[in-house]
């Protein structure tokens, strides 16, 4: 039964004010539970306005309820009662989304024989009963005008205006007060407004959950618009100021965003079931589902509902500033004013005024380069809204000219670039200007820890590059030369332009860099500078935040990627401006002095070019590693401990199959396990959990003279031992070669070696040839027995080999021992060099 009748039928049975309360109640429920299926059916402004004809239809009913308890059979007609009911702010502009405040106006005269109070006050009591939002107002006429002076809010609120029901007559005499009201210091209320935006836009910014009603670009900067048009042109829509202010492309576009807005807003409140502006991420999966984006799966849905909404935001934000300014024009100018603009000509039709750039809004069809050209004229610090409106005026073909290109890379030479890139994305023209960050506009960042998009996190870490605040940083930075701050500046533009791909962001990116800058004409030394920085964007934090920074490995690991002091230097100022613009606090006191700790660290690395050069080989190893299918397809827990490995020699010296195949031989060894080969010569292949009696083992084939050995520590407190002979042994010998084997890893196991003959200046130990490890280079006359020999004193003194790399040349032996710092080794130098060279200690 209609709502219409089933009151009209209580109503005839006498029934209370509260059983037909809560019969609307109930009625408002079942609406409330068909809105998901209203949605699907339709949305927009559509939906809007369907859902504020049902809130006007639940209004009016408890408005004749009311009407018909107060007077009964004798109901006057509805114009002869002097009360109107009147819908304020977005319920009046039919903007009201499902969970958002009821803004009523009661408009009363107080005439002799009506009970008007009482009458208001059973209005209000049945709403009341019903539990719908209610925020209301109650005034007398002749106190609308009074009350709009005292507070902007109920002014703006007043001048939205919309009969409901109630008399006519009295609503005619409320719109006549209106205009009374629009009419009164207009300029002081259009100010007030202005300002009061500019603190609300302030508080909510562009970020990764944006506020749809109250942040930049939201709503409100549409209602603004829509204020100001009323009161000084009257409108009842901005539609009506097509072709006065703005054209029907420009509203159209305009239009289309406000849209989409109204969409996303009445999603968010379905989907939150509560008065819910902010797009949250928590909500983005399901308003995704609501809005029945097509596309490939669900995580490109939502980020096409992200990207939409950013976009959206941006076109209303432009509009509004431009032509909010447009409209408001006249009331800025003064005569003394005239001459001040004609002063400061700086080009045809563009003024600089106080570090602003300033335009009329009268041009047409600029070319690109008289704009670029502009550009680069002064250092400004800030534009106008007219001026953004002249930089949507720009001409441009699909690529830009050898003149333009020029022009574009003279901008990054300049000492305040942020501006120039703030007006580009404010124009529309950032992505024409600088191309590879085309895919990233209004890319949505879903990390949990970027705050802001991909484009505007882009531009502010150009902002922060420009304003550093950190002495040591800024000395960097100044003693940069003029060609290395331009690309730096290039290099921090594009360090994100490579997300939203599938392969790696900083891969891209960096190729992305490398093919812009080679266009723009920077030399070949600074595009392979720009190229490592953005290849290597995240490795600073990376390394800080998850690595053991006091770890040798880790620091020329880290190192060896950047090349040199020079890379290192302009990484740190990168990752400065990188983290500074991912949101407040997160680059505090902490991260600051980590990143700095890692860079005083690194910094002392590239004196010992000689590991420098170990690690850069190892880490191409490992990049070739990470590109290698058997590599991928190996389980994540080994793949972490293969490049764990300490050694560089084991990367430089082995194949990259070959170190899978290794680690994978490792990783399933329990205590010991071998291989032998006898194919052309003997090699012995170990891989020991438990200790190896290495002396032993080698004393017992001390017959045979080895071609090399090496000996590296794996993952796991595992150790590859690979033992190659000069010669091949009979097959039948073999179970004799494991037997051996076998006895070696009994440590208790003895064997006398024949001490060598090896002369002082053939050992070089070197304590200090790293903070982890001493080394011990020996190039001797190759003798049966030698490593034997060493192996066993190093096992009586407790020496642990972490590295060995032993091969004969030429009947010498060139064995480089890499030694653990654990005390036993260098503490003992003496004895080790006595022992090896005259057989005492």
């Amino acid at each position: 039964m209609e709502l219409k009748q089933k009151i009209e039928e209580l109503l005839n049975n006498n029934a209370t004010e509260f059983e037909i309360s809560k019969t609307i109640k109930e009625y408002i429920k079942n609406y409330f539970k068909t809105l998901d299926e209203l949605f699907s059916k339709t949305q927009g402004k559509d939906f809007l306005v369907k859902h504020t004809k049902y809130i006007d239809l639940i209004i009016t009913s408890i408005y004749k309820v009311a009407i018909r308890k107060m007077f009964g059979l004798y109901v006057p007609m509805s114009n002869s009662i002097p009360i109107t009911l009147v819908a304020l702010g977005s319920y009046g502009r039919e903007q009201m989304a499902p969970y958002s405040d009821i803004d009523l106006m009661i408009v009363y005269e107080d005439i002799e024989g009506y009970n008007v109070k009482a009458l208001i006050e059973k209005i209000l009591y049945i709403i009341w009963d019903t539990k719908l939002k209610l925020g209301h107002r109650v005034h007398k006429l002749d106190e609308l005008k009074e009350v709009s002076k005292k507070d902007n809010t109920i002014k703006t609120a007043i001048l939205e205006s919309r009969y409901i029901c109630g008399s006519k007559y009295l609503w005619f005499k409320i719109e006549n007060e209106l205009n009374k009201i629009r009419q009164d210091n207009p300029k002081e209320f259009i100010f007030q407004k202005i300002k009061e935006a500019d603190r609300r836009r302030e508080k909510y910014p562009i970020s990764m959950e944006p506020n749809i009603k109250e942040g930049v670009g939201s709503l409100r900067d549409a209602n603004l618009l829509y204020w100001i048009g009323n009161v000084l042109y009257g409108i009842d829509s901005l539609k009506n100021l097509t072709g006065k202010v703005f054209s029907d492309d420009e509203y159209k576009e305009f239009r289309i965003a406000l849209e989409w807005l109204f969409k996303i807003r009445v999603a968010l409140h379905l989907v939150a079931k509560k008065k819910e502006d902010r797009l949250l991420l928590q909500y983005i999966p399901d308003v995704a589902k609501r809005l029945s984006i097509k596309s490939k799966n669900e995580k490109k849905a939502q980020q096409i509902v992200v990207s939409r909404t950013l976009q959206a935001l941006y076109i209303i934000d432009s509009f509004s500033q431009i032509f909010l300014k447009k409209m408001i024009r006249k009331l800025l100018f003064t005569p003394k004013n005239y001459s001040v603009l004609k002063k400061s000509r700086i080009y045809k039709n563009i003024y600089f005024c106080d570090n602003k750039l300033y335009s009329s809004f009268f041009i047409k069809n600029i070319a690109i380069k008289d704009f670029l050209t502009i550009l680069n004229l002064v250092e400004f610090n800030d534009f106008d809204p007219s001026f953004i409106y002249y930089s949507k005026q720009v001409k441009y073909s699909k690529n830009l000219d050898k003149k333009s290109k020029i022009l574009v890379k003279k901008l990054f030479f300049k000492k305040n670039l942020y501006p120039v890139l703030e007006l580009l994305y404010k124009s529309g023209l950032l992505h024409i200007v600088i191309p590879p960050l085309k895919k990233v506009m209004f890319l949505p960042q879903f990390d949990g820890y970027h705050n802001f998009p991909v484009d505007i996190h882009s531009i502010y870490s150009i902002q922060n590059l420009e304003n550093i605040k950190d002495n040591f940083l800024l000395k960097l930075f100044n003693k940069l030369s003029k060609d290395e701050k331009a690309l730096l500046k290039l290099a921090t533009l594009l360090h994100d332009a490579g997300k939203g791909r599938i392969q790696d962001h900083s891969e891209v990116g960096a190729k992305l860099l490398k093919v812009f800058a080679q266009k723009l004409g920077f030399d070949d030394e600074l595009v392979n500078i720009g190229f490592t920085l953005i290849k290597y964007h995240t490795l600073m934090t990376n390394t800080a935040y998850n690595e053991d920074i006091y770890n040798e490995k880790t620091l020329f690991n880290f190192t060896a990627k950047l090349k040199s002091p020079k890379i290192l230097d302009m990484l740190y100022i990168l990752t400065y401006a990188d983290v500074n613009s991912v949101g407040k606090d997160i680059y505090n006191s902490y991260s600051a002095n980590l990143l700095f700790e890692l860079y005083s660290l690194a910094k002392e690395t590239f004196e010992k070019k000689e590991i420098l050069e170990e690690s850069a080989k190892r880490v191409k190893k490992e990049e070739s590693l990470k590109r290698n299918q058997r590599f991928k397809e190996l389980p994540k827990s080994l793949q972490k401990r293969i490049l764990s490995i300490e050694s560089n020699l084991f990367f430089i010296k082995h194949k990259t199959n070959e170190i899978i195949d290794i680690s994978k031989y490792a990783y399933n060894t329990k205590k010991y396990s071998y291989k032998i080969n006898n194919e052309k010569y003997l090699i012995i292949e170990i891989i020991r959990k438990v200790p190896l009696n290495l002396g032993y083992l080698l004393g017992k084939l001390s017959s045979m003279d080895v071609a090399s050995m090496e000996v590296f520590k794996l993952f796991d407190d595992l150790k590859y031992f690979k033992i190659e002979f000069l010669e091949k042994i009979d097959d039948e010998n073999i179970p004799f070669i494991k037997k051996i084997i076998e006895d070696s890893f009994d440590m208790n196991k003895k064997i006398k070696l024949k001490k060598p003959q090896i002369k002082k200046e053939e050992i070089k130990i070197d304590c200090d040839h790293s903070k982890t490890y001493a080394s011990m280079f020996l190039n001797t006359k190759n003798q049966k027995g030698l490593l034997a020999f060493i192996a066993a004193l190093f096992d009586q003194y407790g020496i642990d080999i972490a590295t060995a790399k032993v091969h004969t040349i030429k009947n010498r032996a060139k064995d480089l021992f890499l030694i653990e710092k654990n005390g036993n080794f260098c503490n003992n130098k003496e004895n080790i060099i006595k022992i090896l060279t005259d057989g005492k200690s």
